[in-house]
């Protein structure tokens, strides 16, 4: 009995690999055919030649020829059936593709929405408010204690910082050597203090953090709701990896995620992350155009699933998209 927990993208996997043996087989069936078709013309030549002792061989030379006019034509209708098979194959393969693709670019937003909310509800701790009202010694232990606990407790993190309004790096979780720099030039602190708002980067390489991160600012208020500094983490890329490595795909599947200029920001082969672009394929260049937000195309003898993000709640997403290519029937 076949396995309940076999996916549906294994399963039409097999049924491509069916449908190629089938195709296989109807090509010798055809063969046999003309080959049948062959003989039964030259046995009808050669009944000819044998003139009246040749009268017998010759009836069997037209059956042998009818038998192989209808296995022709049985090979040529089997063949018409088997293509429209594959068609609808096809077709169903790149819906459950397009889907797919849909569910990786929403577990992904999902993510990044509990890393938006941690932010904002993090800004609002007395420790950290304390450290940047009265930014002591003793003040600054006790906000850095905090970090480090929730550091331990949330894993995904590579760091969190406590900011002052001069944009000066006055707690850290765990890289102490940044406390003391400046980050008033830095696009997401300005951001974050001049809309008031959360802000949250691109994907991007930090030599601080030592790997791939998102930097989430929320700005810090007073009792009287004026912005008093910046509480900012630094997520860890590669639990984005999670969510990635358990989408259930065939092995030669390609799935990428993609930013909003085409660079891929993650791989299932962990190939070419902020170097690679795939602008090159239709698919791509369909999806960041804004002409389709989902959908597929097929190039190259291969499906090129498409999805572009819709965010999830409060966070909006960055225009990011997943790219999920299957081969076709």
């Amino acid at each position: 009995m076949r396995d309940k927990s076999l996916n549906v993208s294994l399963l039409m996997g097999e049924l491509k690999n069916d449908n190629f043996k089938m195709q296989g087989v109807m090509k010798k069936i055809k063969d046999i055919s003309t080959k049948s078709n062959i003989l039964a013309l030259n046995s009808g030549i050669e009944a000819a030649r044998a003139g009246e002792a040749g009268r017998g061989f010759a009836v069997v030379a037209t059956e042998i020829k009818k038998f192989a006019e209808e296995s022709l034509k049985a090979s040529k209708e089997s063949e018409t059936l088997i293509n429209s098979i594959s068609a609808k194959a096809n077709e169903i393969i790149a819906i459950r593709t397009v889907d797919m693709a849909f569910d990786t670019i929403d577990k992904i937003d999902r993510n990044l929405f509990e890393r938006n909310c941690d932010v904002q509800a993090w800004a609002t701790f007395d420790a950290v408010k304390n450290a940047l009202l009265n930014p002591t010694m003793e003040t600054k232990q006790v906000a850095e204690a905090l970090l480090k606990n929730i550091f331990t407790i949330y894993e995904v993190y590579f760091d969190l910082f406590v900011v002052d309004l001069s944009g000066k790096i006055i707690v850290a979780a765990q890289n102490k050597n940044q406390v003391g720099i400046n980050m008033a030039d830095r696009e997401w602190f300005k951001e974050t203090v001049e809309k008031n708002t959360v802000h949250v980067t691109d994907m991007y390489h930090s030599n601080v953090v030592g790997g791939h991160t998102m930097g989430y600012s929320c700005p810090v208020h007073n009792d009287a709701g004026e912005v008093i500094g910046v509480f900012t983490t630094r997520f860890n890329w590669e639990y984005i990896y999670d969510i990635i490595d358990r989408v259930k795909i065939d092995e030669k599947s390609q799935l990428y995620v993609i930013n909003k200029e085409g660079y891929v920001i993650a791989s299932r082969n962990r190939e070419g992350i902020l170097q690679t672009k795939l602008n090159h394929l239709n698919a791509v260049k369909q999806v960041l155009s804004g002409k389709d937000s989902r959908g597929y195309t097929v190039e190259n003898n291969q499906i090129c699933a498409y999805c572009l993000t819709e965010g999830y709640n409060a966070y909006k997403g960055k225009g990011w998209s997943v790219i999920l290519i299957e081969s076709i029937v």
